[in-house]
């Protein structure tokens, strides 16, 4: 990696990493409620930003801590309080899957006819057309 970093000045190098950094960190943050490794994606955007900026060493360091402290609370609940955890997390992602218009498209392709499924973004754009 070193070898590689010396071929470039360093603020382009600052500015690919920043970039990259940040996309994969973006990503993994609405990757957070869906199942999968939403965050390990965040840990994984943090570390390629902690190999030039301080403040995302601090971040990861921070964030490791409180994750590991979530999931040890996690595991001393209640099996209510898991239940509910789990319907807030299928809240959201339902919630975010019709706003960002998954279930219309499913709408759209199999023909439905269920408008309701639309996202009111996406039906009101569609209004206008």
């Amino acid at each position: 990696m070193e070898k590689l970093r010396s071929k470039f000045p360093r603020p382009v190098v600052r500015a690919g990493i920043g970039i990259v950094g940040g996309i994969v960190l973006v990503a993994g943050i609405i990757m957070i409620p869906y199942p999968g490794p939403g965050w390990v994606v965040v840990f994984i955007g943090l570390a390629i930003l902690a190999q030039e900026f301080a403040w995302a060493e601090r971040v990861l360091q921070y964030g490791r801590g409180k994750y590991d402290q979530w999931v040890e609370w996690v595991k001393h609940q209640h099996w209510s309080v898991k239940v509910l955890l789990f319907c807030f997390t299928s809240i959201i992602v339902i919630t975010t899957i019709w706003l960002l218009n998954g279930y219309g498209l499913i709408n759209t392709w199999l023909h439905l006819g269920q408008n309701w499924l639309n996202s009111p973004f996406i039906a009101y754009g569609t209004h206008n057309i």
